[in-house]
């Protein structure tokens, strides 16, 4: 019988020295209990996703002593862990010291697996290059050794063999993306297992929680296991790292699947945890009933359970106790509120409302019950005088050319204006009572809006975090109404804010009592802007203006039915549209998102360093332009 650990820890990036208390805890736990083998995830010392950090070679002599003290602790158990493996005699493509992303194997103080590979340890084969990961910048693939050697990546791909109580196991560890070799032109487990007979497959993974993918996992590992008749374990983190423009929750879900694929047991999600199974029992021929481990990934439940655990360790990790958010009496600055609320403690939070002339009643007195609600601070700023100021300055203040000497002054158009209300607000009213409160304040902008650049530059796109920066207007609306319903014990978003229309209230064209808001249409835009970033493969007005001309623009965008024909009656007043935001999308909102607080990634592409974009100028096809001008001189 092999007892397994499944050692789903916290990793906090760039500290080796809280990692490895962290892991030796939980060998000494795992010794108490008998355990043979404890697994850890990859990169369990440094952390995963740490910049241009890999390039200190202090950092570098940290992890190893610390990846020695992991080792030397091994007696009496057998440990696998990832760290970076560093050969100081080699450099890698960019002239630095060799690094691997490696997995470790320890037994007795000692290292395993020198017996039939050039390291003690064992590589990444496969690198992904994609969304968040840039893994080829700093670490050097197996692919790349067997180039340089000269030899196929087969001959490179060994099992680990190792003694556990007298019995020998033959162990095929591999790192994350050798998992998910699906588009790779080499699959590593298939050639580890025709290499020898394997008893236990070992997947080590420091994988960001995505809508959805832990039911991909699932899919994916069991059917490995079933296909090659083999147990397999897969250990993943928990915790949040960065890349300093996108923040990723790590959800663990370490899952340990038998030789027929089925589930037997795991961790549960968002918490450091010590699972330990018995591979040789009977019972792992019937599936583990663990509602956390078996549950679905892709509903509002788990964008709650991200966000809240994101915004959480974000505040940890940075220092932060308290946040000032600004109410509107909106459903983004709401549920903002709420989430802050339920994560840090009602207490810890003051509410600021800043009403200009433009503000209506009902968004006020919706402002001031939301806060009443939640039991937290409130305090009303109102605007308007230092708007007039601003504004009076600038109109009347001279502008002279130097060079003839003309005197002149400038405009303020309703526009400008309706900037510098929204600059208002966080520049100066939010940053300045974050600052007497000891707090920072929050971005409250939503994924459509960072789209098209529909929030102002120092202004509502300011803050310390963009918490909702990654769902959609109805996502949002989703998550209130969770909120209100599963979370707290009594509503506390009022549902007026749920009822009126969206509206920055920055001027009389966006009165709310009037049923005017903004130019928006988000049950239609959330889901064309989601086809513009979010799509593996992206869309581009070609697409949009092809589907829209067979008339399946609706059913390929996945919004309403015949949606499209009620929003606009002509080709003209849909290309238009199309056209409106693209640019948006392309151009001033590329500037903006540029310099936009870091995003809490949730999705399959969240803005920032997972939506990897330059400034250029909107562009549209050849193929557009024709069919543009076939469709707009149908009569």
């Amino acid at each position: 019988m092999i007892k397994i650990a499944l050692g789903q820890i916290e990793i906090v990036p760039g500290r080796p020295d809280l990692n490895t208390t962290a892991m030796l805890t939980m060998m000494d736990e795992a010794r108490r209990q008998h355990t043979d083998i404890i697994i850890f995830p990859e990169m369990a010392i440094p952390g995963y996703l740490l910049g241009d950090t890999w390039e200190q070679l202090a950092f570098l002599r940290e992890c190893e002593e610390c990846g020695r003290k992991i080792i030397a602790a091994s007696h009496e158990l057998c440990v696998i862990f990832g760290n970076v493996g560093i050969d100081w005699h080699k450099h890698g493509d960019d002239g630095r010291v060799r690094k691997y992303n490696a997995l470790f194997t320890a037994t007795n103080g000692t290292l395993c697996g020198q017996d039939n590979f050039c390291y003690p340890f064992r590589i990444k084969t496969l690198h992904p290059n994609y969304r968040e990961f840039d893994d080829t910048r700093h670490f050097y693939s197996l692919r790349k050794l067997a180039l340089e050697l000269n030899q196929p990546p087969s001959e490179l791909l060994q099992p680990i063999n190792v003694i556990i109580n007298g019995r020998s196991l033959t162990i095929g560890g591999i790192l994350c993306e050798d998992g998910w070799n699906d588009d790779y032109p080499l699959n590593p487990l298939a050639i580890l297992n025709a290499k020898a007979k394997l008893d236990l497959i070992v997947n080590i993974s420091c994988s960001p929680f995505t809508l959805g993918k832990n039911n991909k996992r699932n899919r994916v590992f069991s059917k490995q296991a079933a296909n090659f008749g083999v147990p397999l374990v897969y250990v993943n983190a928990v915790g949040i790292q960065n890349n300093g423009k996108t923040i990723y929750t790590f959800d663990g879900f370490s899952t340990i699947y038998n030789s027929q694929g089925e589930i037997i047991n795991g961790c549960h999600n968002f918490q450091p945890e010590l699972t330990i199974v018995d591979i040789d029992d009977p019972a792992i021929n019937s599936t583990y009933n663990n509602a956390s481990t078996l549950s679905k990934d892709d509903n509002i439940d788990s964008v709650y359970q991200s966000l809240t655990y994101g915004i959480q360790k974000f505040m940890e990790q940075t220092g932060l106790t308290k946040v000032v958010i600004g109410v509107s009496g909106g459903i983004d600055s709401a549920v903002n509120a709420a989430l802050f609320a339920n994560a840090i403690g009602a207490e810890n939070i003051l509410l600021v409302n800043m009403p200009s002339v433009y503000n209506s009643d009902t968004t006020k007195g919706l402002s001031e019950k939301l806060a009443s609600n939640l039991g937290c601070r409130y305090a009303i700023l109102p605007i308007q005088d230092s708007v007039d100021h601003t504004i009076k300055q600038i109109t009347t203040s001279l502008v002279t050319d130097l060079k003839t000497g003309t005197k002149s002054t400038l405009e303020v158009s309703s526009f400008v204006s309706e900037n510098i209300q929204a600059r208002d607000r966080s520049a100066r009213v939010l940053a300045g009572m974050a600052a007497a409160f000891g707090a920072a304040f929050t971005c409250n902008a939503n994924k459509a809006e960072f789209t098209v650049g529909y929030s102002t530059l120092y202004g509502d796109q300011a803050g310390f975090i963009a918490s909702l920066g990654d769902l959609w207007k109805h996502q949002v609306y989703a998550l209130g109404d969770y909120l209100n319903t599963k979370v707290f014990p009594s509503p506390v978003i009022p549902q007026g804010i749920f009822d009126i229309v969206p509206s920055a209230e920055l001027s009389l064209a966006q009165a709310v009592d009037e049923g005017k808001g903004d130019p928006l249409i988000y049950p239609y835009h959330d889901y064309l802007f989601r086809a513009f970033m979010e799509w593996w493969n992206r869309a581009t007005p070609e697409d949009i203006l092809t589907w829209y001309a067979a008339g399946e623009l609706d059913a390929r965008l996945g919004c309403e039915a015949g949606l499209t024909a009620k929003l606009f009656s002509t080709p003209a007043d849909f290309i238009a549209d199309l056209e409106r935001w693209w640019k948006l999308y392309t151009g001033m909102g590329v500037a903006k998102r540029i310099q936009a607080p870091p995003v809490l990634a949730i999705s399959r592409r969240a803005y920032g360093f997972d939506h990897r974009e330059a400034q250029n100028q909107s562009y549209f096809t050849s193929v557009y332009y024709a069919l543009k001008a076939r469709l707009l001189s149908t009569k």
